[in-house]
Order: structure tokens, then C-alpha cells, then sequence
């Protein structure tokens, strides 16, 4: 993602007032978690950073709490302080916390056995289930939407024979190798993390969101196997499609020989059946992860007859000895993750749910919308759904490069501590704060009482 704007560079906030409220907040923050404090430093004697995972410090400008449990949309910290989660884990556990049907369909599936490397009746009937939502007729498993991913362009590649995937700048695939690049600012492609190959950009082209013209013309030359696309950017804020974008992208694809892939990840969490069915999208590959699994590892991906009729010819492991696709894992389709998706299909993620959580999410919006004009500032409030936050522009952003322009690290670090400290968990910086199944309008009016006060302390 690219770098946000410099710290005097938004309208209406008072920067020296942002400065000090964030070394402020960041101090109580710490001083009052003496115990993750020394879970911390425990750890650095055993993990780099103290943490099992880079983003677990990366991802705050403050030390991470060390999670100690949860009940319904609140999460506990190891020193005892409660959080509203608005952040959902990165909308990877969107069900909350405690005793949830997921995790009594996990708890059983774990005790009649984890995992037999062995397909179950399940396994069908969540496709069945996947098949009725999204209209995508197959379906296979991996372990998280990054495998997906990788898997679905070794597809593309051999069904095509052609090497190069599209993708869009500002959007997010996992931390897959042949998605991790982005427009640098001279508008060319490049590597934005270190360790994937420099000579990705020979093969992965990335393209402004919303641009059709840049798309005819990277497809033009007829060796693109993938184009790629999020219904809607979420890691870089909130963008959405203009309309007929989406539509039109998988027909062009589809014209020059690719296959077009709508990676839900996200988007997911934000409709019934995500974007493909609330907007009637069509695509020759579907992939879903974290969200459908309720912080269970899941990643599936659901494709076309032909497709599928394909995969089942080119078999990895076949007894033959002929080459197959490279696809499978040990524990892709584990009876684990096959009961806490059915499960977030049946019991959490049905349609009335998702228009009693949009409508929170409009009263999310709705009053980020009035703070923003109590306090005279040149801002929106984002909106999809149950999916807020603060955009920081006055017009909403169309494309990465203008996403970045419409987020601040600072600012965000700053509301995050001071809403900590108040009891609330903010979203990630490059994210929103968006409704959970287990919020209520009481959590809602408590984040925009908190957001007003914050406000009022920086501008």
C-alpha cells in the first residue's frame, strides 16, 4: 500500500493537538497493561518481536494486549480490560465471541476427530450450501484465501498457457508472491515488501481500480491468464466499483482468453452471499477465506463446470503418474473448518442477519457523517453495508492511489489508542471499523460517543 500523506496534510485537524493526544493516549495504553507488557517481553526471548506472528505488532502503533478471551462483541485483555471489537480480527472472526454456534459445531467436529485426510459428507453439503448462495457449481478447499489464490493462478496459468496475472493497485490477495506488487509513484509496477522476487513485475501487472482502458490495454497483448479483482478494495480503506466496472472487466477478461476471478475475502462480511449475489456479478472463479470460517483457518475457492471438468483431469497425486495441478494440502477440508463454515452459513449468516447488521452499519455511518459535520471538517463517512469509517477526503476515493490519500496513519493511531483506553477496539489502520453479528445499537452509540470526544480533543 502507499505511503499516507504527511502529518500537516489534513484539512481541519489541529496536528500539534494529534501529536500530543497520540504520545498521551499511547502512555496510559501501556502503562495500564503491565501484564501484556511482560507477556511481551517473555515472549521476545522465544518469538522475534515477542508476538507468533509479524502483524500481531505491525499492524499497531502501540504494544499489542494479549488476548485472554471474550464474550458476544467484546474482547478481553489479559490485564482485564474489555473492548468493544469493531475490528472483528480483521473481519476474520465477524461471529464474536464465547459460546457461538460455530464453536459448538467446531467442538464436535473436533472431538468425532480433526482430520482423516479423508473427504467427509460435509464437505458436500457446505458446496451444496456454497453452490445455492453464490451460484458458482464447484468448489474446492484450501486452508486460507492465500492458498485459494495461489492455487486458482496455477489453474489459470496451465488452462490458458499464458504467464501473467492483473491485478489492482491497492487491493489485497494475501501475501502470495504474484500479488504483492503495486503502481509506484512513476506509474510503474513494483515489489512493495521484501522477499518476493524483483522479477514479479515482468509477470504481475498491476492496474488503477475502476479503469477500464488500463485493462483493454494490459489485456491486449493476449497473455494474461488471471485478472483478479476484490469486489470492493478493503485493505486500503474503502473503495467501491463504478457501476458496470466489475461487469465489463470479466467481459473483457473472458474476450482475450482469462479467467476472471472475484476474490470475496472481504467482501463477504459486508452482503448476503457477498457481492457476486447482491449485485449479480459474473466470474469464472470465486474465493472466500477467513470471514466464512469465524477465525477457523478456511480458504475455498468455487468455479464453472468447464473449469471444474478441467481440474478433475489434471489431478495432482493421480495414480497414473501423469502431471496434475499443484493443488491440495494435508489439511485442506479438514472436518474443523468444513463445521465452522456450515455453521456460519446456517446459523450466523442468513439474510436477516446481514439487514440487521447493514442497518447498524448505516447508523454507524449516519453518525460518523453528523460528527464529521459537527466539527466543520471536509470528510465523508465510508458506507457499504455494515463497513464504516473515516474518509479523510471530500470525495470518496476510486482507486488505491487515492484510497492512501483519503487514510492517516497518525490519525488513526491516535483514535485507536484513545478508543482503547475507552473501551473500544478500533480497526486496523488501512481498514474501517465495520458491525459485527453479535453488536448492537448500544455498541454503535458507544463508538460514536467516543469517536465525538476524540474528535473534539484534536480539532
Amino acid at each position: 500500500m502507499s505511503a499516507s500523506p504527511t502529518i500537516d496534510a489534513i484539512p481541519g485537524l489541529n496536528m500539534a493537538r494529534l501529536s500530543a493526544l497520540l504520545a498521551a493516549e499511547t502512555d496510559a495504553f501501556h502503562r495500564d497493561r503491565p501484564k501484556s507488557a511482560a507477556l511481551l517481553e517473555r515472549g521476545r526471548k522465544v518469538m522475534p518481536d515477542g508476538v507468533p506472528m509479524a502483524w500481531m505488532t505491525g499492524l499497531f502503533d502501540h504494544l499489542p494486549p494479549f488476548f485472554a478471551g471474550g464474550t458476544g462483541a467484546r474482547l478481553t485483555d489479559a490485564d482485564g480490560h474489555s473492548y468493544i471489537d469493531f475490528n472483528l480480527a480483521d473481519l476474520s472472526n465477524t461471529v464474536g465471541y464465547g459460546d457461538t454456534a460455530p464453536a459448538r459445531a467446531v467442538a464436535r467436529a473436533a472431538m468425532t476427530g480433526p482430520q482423516a485426510l479423508l473427504p467427509t459428507e460435509a464437505s458436500i453439503t457446505l458446496a451444496e450450501r456454497l453452490a445455492q448462495r453464490t451460484g458458482m457449481p464447484f468448489w474446492q478447499h484450501t486452508i486460507s484465501a492465500s492458498s485459494a489464490n495461489t492455487e486458482v493462478f496455477r489453474i489459470g496459468r496451465v488452462m490458458t498457457g499464458k504467464p501473467k496475472i492483473v491485478m489492482f493497485h491497492g487491493g489485497y490477495h494475501g501475501h502470495v508472491d504474484q500479488t504483492m506488487v503495486e503502481l509506484g509513484a512513476d506509474g510503474a509496477a513494483e515489489v512493495y515488501s521484501l522477499g518476493p522476487p524483483p522479477s514479479l513485475t515482468r509477470d504481475t501487472i498491476p492496474l488503477p481500480f475502476n479503469d477500464l482502458e488500463a485493462l483493454r490495454r494490459s489485456l491486449a497483448a493476449k497473455d494474461v491468464a488471471v485478472v483478479i479483482a476484490e469486489p470492493a478494495m478493503t485493505n486500503c480503506a474503502l473503495v467501491l466499483p463504478d457501476p458496470g466496472f466489475l461487469e465489463e472487466a470479466c467481459r473483457l477478461s473472458r474476450a482475450a482468453g482469462a479467467l476472471f476471478v472475484l476474490d470475496e475475502t472481504h467482501t463477504w462480511q459486508m452482503a448476503h452471499g457477498g457481492f457476486k449475489r447482491k449485485m449479480r456479478l459474473d466470474c469464472d472463479v470465486l474465493t472466500l477465506g477467513k470471514g466464512l470460517g469465524s477465525g477457523i483457518a478456511l480458504g475455498l475457492y468455487g468455479m464453472t463446470a468447464p473449469i471444474a471438468a478441467w481440474l478433475a483431469t489434471h489431478r495432482d497425486g493421480s495414480a497414473s503418474g501423469d502431471k496434475g495441478i499443484a493443488t491440495g494440502g494435508t489439511l485442506y477440508g479438514n472436518p474443523l473448518s468444513t463445521a465452522a463454515a456450515l455453521s456460519m452459513l446456517d446459523d450466523v449468516q442468513t439474510e436477516a442477519a446481514y439487514d440487521r447488521i447493514a442497518k447498524l452499519g448505516t447508523r454507524l455511518s449516519d453518525g460518523i457523517d453528523s460528527l464529521i459535520l459537527r466539527h466543520g471538517l471536509p470528510w465523508r463517512a465510508f458506507r457499504y453495508g455494515p463497513r464504516s469509517g473515516f474518509c479523510l477526503t471530500p470525495d470518496f476515493p476510486r482507486g488505491g492511489t487515492e484510497a492512501a490519500a483519503s487514510t492517516h496513519r497518525p490519525f488513526a493511531a491516535a483514535r485507536r489508542a484513545f478508543m482503547a483506553n475507552r473501551g473500544i477496539w478500533e480497526a486496523i489502520y488501512s481498514a474501517g471499523p465495520q458491525v459485527g453479528f453479535a453488536h448492537d445499537d448500544a455498541d454503535i452509540d458507544h463508538y460514536l460517543s467516543v469517536a465525538d470526544d476524540f474528535l473534539d480533543q484534536v480539532t
